[in-house]
């Protein structure tokens, strides 16, 4: 059972966390918690139009909630708001056994396909998802 929610490649994933820590100047930022199993994730970003330029996190989650993260981390910038958000719905509907449509630059999400049959574990593997697109939400064009 834990061997199907922990495979070897989302344990590999949490060693993967890229642009780890502050950016010098953030446009944006957000925290977000998750309730029932205490992971925290803070972003920070960039924008220019709808695409991110410059993103930063801190990520204090279980392996589940790193690996998301990392997948997140490998590909967000460059990506437009639309294309995170299609990620993140994606990785909702994977979690709920839906049919997903896995936008290409995030279709790693397919690894933590085994999290739906574990529901309190959803919240953690949202949360780095849900803290961009608030980050986001928050942004101020200039």
């Amino acid at each position: 059972m834990i061997d199907e929610l922990y495979s070897r490649e989302i344990l590999r994933r949490t060693t993967q966390l890229m642009h780890v820590g502050h950016l010098d100047q953030p446009q944006a930022q957000a925290d977000r918690v998750a309730k029932l199993c205490g992971s925290t994730i803070h972003v920070e970003l960039n924008m220019q139009g709808d695409v991110v330029t410059d993103f930063a996190q801190q990520v204090q989650a279980c392996a589940l909630g790193q690996a998301s993260a990392a997948i997140l981390s490998q590909q967000v910038v460059g990506a437009s708001v639309a294309e995170i958000q299609a990620g993140r719905d994606a990785l909702r509907a994977l979690l709920d056994g839906q049919p997903a449509d896995l936008p290409q630059r995030f279709a790693d999400l397919h690894i933590l396909e085994s999290v739906k049959d574990y529901p309190a574990r959803h919240a953690s593997t949202l949360l780095a998802w849900e803290a961009t697109l608030a980050a986001i939400a928050s942004h101020t064009p200039t």
